[in-house]
């Protein structure tokens, strides 16, 4: 059974940098054809996808957050990573990782294995 956890700051001040962290259990990130997917829900609305590291370590953002998001990971500790520069306010939300054979979707069926989520909210 594949675990995620996302770990992180739940407090971060506006214009600092945001970092978060997925660590993955029950399977490698490696394996061959999965996409590991940073995904967040601000409060009221919709899920957002952000971006994604694919098993090959290719990376995939969304173009309203690519100039501000970066990810990567770590293949020895079996954990990728999240960082969202410059963050304000409106990037307050729930981050959500999750695991696909595919990325980019905002649907929530679209991913078999989901962290639990860590509340991260932008305030000075």
């Amino acid at each position: 059974q594949v675990q995620l956890q996302e770990s992180g700051p739940g407090l971060v001040k506006p214009s600092q940098t945001l970092s978060l962290t997925c660590t993955v259990s029950g399977g490698s990130i490696t394996t061959n054809s999965y996409y590991w997917n940073w995904i967040r829900q601000p409060p009221g609305k919709g899920l957002e996808w952000m971006g994604a590291i694919a098993y090959s370590g290719i990376t995939y953002y969304s173009p309203s957050l690519k100039s501000r998001s970066s990810i990567s990971r770590d293949t020895s500790k079996n954990h990728f990573t999240l960082q969202l520069s410059s963050v304000t306010p409106e990037d307050t939300a729930v981050y959500y990782c999750a695991r696909g054979a595919w990325y980019g979707s905002s649907l929530k069926n679209a991913y078999n294995y989901w962290g639990q989520g860590t509340q991260v909210t932008v305030s000075s």
